[in-house]
């Protein structure tokens, strides 16, 4: 009797090495239970062939088909002077369409004796275009004899998987590899508890690997695959309730404002009301705050809805209970804004220890990498006696030399931007864990919330404070209409001929020659190409100076220059001395210039759907009406074109988000997205299965909260160690 293999067996022990080096440098595929859980990406019929209508160019593609015709012609070559060069044209057909399929040289004995009309067969190769038909130049191929003993064993049932293949590894030779490790599935341990499973009459995992493999029927792909994305929700959710379980039991110090304290002070000088969206959030933050365990939220709002004055009222009652505050910002423009915003807002009451601060005023300091010696020695100081409530800085608050007083809040700006050791490193700071308040203005999605930043409770700011004004969007059909551009300008000058001032972004900054990385850069035919506009910060701002904006007051801004230009550029634009701003997406996020109404984008078809919601979020900040004008040189119907009308069409960020998603796909959304890792949802997605997500993270929280340790249910134990890996489990543990 064939001993099984088991799941955490080496490939290369069961399949060889040389396949098994394959499936782990292509694929990432290293053991038995790897390439079990490497699901087919579809299905072919049998019956059925596949639309070779349908085809994408320049993919890998694997197709069923039947053999049209077969013809082999000779001719004459540098190779084969006396014409003996042989090319074999084989035609195949599937009643949707039809493919030619190319071999040349000694590669055509083979198919010519196989490949003859009426052979049915699966063809794998890349798609390209030759004489302005599709082709496959050597596809690999594998016969589909009917009744070979060989083909009913491979491929049982009507139904053939085909697996996401590579050019090393066809989708057939996956196929073989599953079938010689498929009785193993016998041997994988169900991590759902059986209530759970039976509740929701899901299939067994061993039946699901199964059925995903070797279907009979749809019904069976529909069942494993249904069963299958609960495993993944599940064993997810899981992770991020057991994080949110441990995070409970930490200490921390209650913090709870007082009645005739700093918060109430601010409040009283506010010159508006908070809008019920910032009462509620607000609300639910002082009622974490006052609790013994640390405060884990998320604060997600549109663009433009306060979430800076929501945190700044929670950091204001940390100082109000006698802790410290500190706020991490990713860049030191937003730094410098947010610094700057927050003692305007608070007035006297940042002047602590200071001639004519107030009462309960507190001092404000700012701390960045390129700050004097001497201001970073008097900040660091306030920060150690406690002089200073709040801090606001960049990663240099991570520093070992940074001591707090009694770190109380800590608020994350974009969380997104930062590395997981950073936030870790600012938390350790504390004599207790502090409270963590995580913002971001990208709005997420509800379950993306729920899985990415699962271990957070959330909190959404979804209404514009009044008198902020709507934003009006266009796009502005470069290629197609260049009086549109002309226009663009128009609208420029008009706005600042009204008092008001501009934004002109662009994705690159211009000085890339003198930048040895940038210089190994291949560029792309489209910035080749010698109509295009200059699309860069430092060229777009000398042309429209010397062009269409002449006479304006025009200045750059960008990643590259030096910190102190960067804050001058930053407060002239700020003090209307500024006519238009020529800036890269240093100005994305936080940046508040009440008085800018107009908002230029140039080659907007290179920024995602987020960015670009983000970035028109710098207009309309004021009692003036927003503009918007995406600039782009891409074709109507090019699928960018419809990304840049569906930004133009709404100002709904969550439903831009999920746009952004559906057309990005979710990456691995335990945060590997960046590294990219292979995803570890294969089959759940984010978007369409909402429902399995909400369910299983309820399940979630209740089964860690009646059994932490997972004592009696080792089959999800054993998940969860397969799921989290080194990094998976350091971004969960610092989550």
């Amino acid at each position: 009797m064939d001993l099984v293999p088991a799941l955490d067996e080496p490939l290369k022990k069961v399949l060889g090495p040389a396949t098994a080096k394959v499936m782990a440098e292509h694929l990432g595929l290293h053991t038995v239970g790897d390439l079990l859980h490497h699901y087919p990406r579809r299905y072919e019929e049998r019956g059925q062939l596949t639309h070779l209508a349908d085809l994408p160019l320049d993919e890998h593609v694997t197709v069923v088909a039947q053999v049209a015709d077969a013809r082999l012609h000779t001719f004459a070559s540098a190779k084969a002077p006396r014409g003996k060069g042989q090319r074999l044209e084989v035609t195949i057909t599937d009643g949707s369409g039809r493919l030619q399929l190319v071999f040349f040289g000694h590669g055509v004995h083979k198919p010519h004796k196989e490949l003859l009309p009426g052979t049915r067969a699966m063809f794998a190769g890349k798609v390209s275009v030759f004489n302005r038909r599709l082709q496959l130049a050597h596809p690999a191929y594998e016969l589909l004899k009917g009744d070979a003993e060989e083909a009913i064993d491979t491929w049982a049932g009507a139904l053939i998987p085909i697996y996401p293949a590579t050019a090393k590894l066809e989708s057939w030779k996956i196929g073989k590899a599953v079938q010689t490790v498929l009785p193993s599935a016998q041997e994988a341990v169900d991590p759902l508890p059986d209530s759970l499973r039976e509740g929701r009459g899901l299939v067994s995992l061993p039946e699901a690997l199964l059925k995903i493999h070797r279907p009979h029927t749809k019904a069976d792909i529909a069942g494993a695959r249904d069963r299958l994305k609960w495993d993944e929700a599940f064993v997810l959710q899981v992770a991020l309730a057991r994080r949110r379980h441990a995070d409970a039991q930490l200490p921390a110090v209650p913090r709870r404002p007082r009645p005739d304290g700093l918060l109430a002070a601010f409040d009283d000088r506010l010159p508006f009301t908070l809008t019920e969206g910032q009462q509620k959030v607000s609300e639910e933050i002082f009622a974490d705050l006052a609790t013994e365990h640390p405060m884990h939220r998320l604060l997600q709002g549109e663009v433009g809805s306060g979430k800076t004055l929501v945190a700044l009222r929670a950091m204001l009652a940390v100082v109000d209970a006698g802790g410290q505050a500190a706020m991490l910002a990713p860049t030191e423009v937003l730094a410098q804004q947010h610094h700057r915003s927050v003692v305007e807002m608070m007035g006297e009451l940042a002047e602590g220890g200071m001639l004519g601060g107030a009462e309960h005023a507190t001092k404000v300091v700012l701390l960045t990498g390129s700050m004097g010696a001497a201001a970073r020695r008097q900040a660091l100081l306030d920060l150690a006696t406690g002089e200073a409530g709040i801090v606001i800085g960049t990663h240099a608050l991570i520093e070992d030399r940074v001591q707090f007083h009694d770190l109380g809040l800590v608020v994350v700006d974009e969380q997104h931007r930062f590395g997981v050791e950073q936030r870790d490193a600012l938390r350790g700071k504390g004599k207790q864990p502090p409270h963590l308040l995580v913002m971001t203005a990208t709005p997420i999605p509800r379950t993306v919330a729920m899985t990415v930043f699962g271990d957070l409770e959330t909190s959404v700011l979804d209404q514009l404070p009044a008198g902020r004004s709507p934003i009006a969007s266009h796009v502005v059909p470069a290629a197609d209409k260049p009086h549109f551009l002309a226009r663009t300008w128009e609208r420029v000058r008009e706005e600042v001929s009204q008092g008001h001032q501009a934004y002109v972004v662009c994705p690159r900054i211009g000085d890339e020659e003198d930048d040895p990385k940038a210089s190994k850069k291949q560029k792309s035919p489209e910035d080749e190409a010698e109509k295009r506009p200059p699309l860069a910060v430092l060229d777009m701002a000398d042309q429209l100076a010397g062009g269409p904006l002449q006479g304006l007051k025009v200045e750059v801004l960008h990643g590259r220059m030096q910190p102190d230009d960067k804050d001058a550029v930053m407060r002239r634009f700020a003090a209307g001395e500024t006519d238009v701003l020529v800036a890269t997406t240093v100005i994305e996020v936080g940046v508040n210039v009440p008085n800018a109404t107009v908002m230029v984008i140039m080659d907007a078809d290179r920024f995602g759907v987020s960015q670009l919601h983000q970035l028109r979020g710098r207009v309309g900040r004021g009692s003036a009406p927003g503009l918007c004008l995406l600039v782009t040189e891409m074709p109507e119907a090019s699928a960018a074109r419809q990304r840049l009308n569906a930004v133009a069409a709404t100002l709904d960020g969550f439903e831009l988000s999920r746009i952004d998603l559906e057309q990005r796909r979710e990456g691995d959304v335990l945060g590997q997205a960046q590294s990219g890792a292979r995803t570890s949802l294969r089959v759940l997605a984010v978007i369409e299965d909402e429902e399995i997500i909400t369910e299983a993270r309820e399940e979630a929280t209740t089964v860690v909260a009646a059994d932490p340790e997972l004592t009696a249910l080792p089959g999800l134990r054993t998940a969860l160690d397969a799921l989290l890996d080194e990094e998976r489990e350091q971004y969960l543990e610092k989550g």
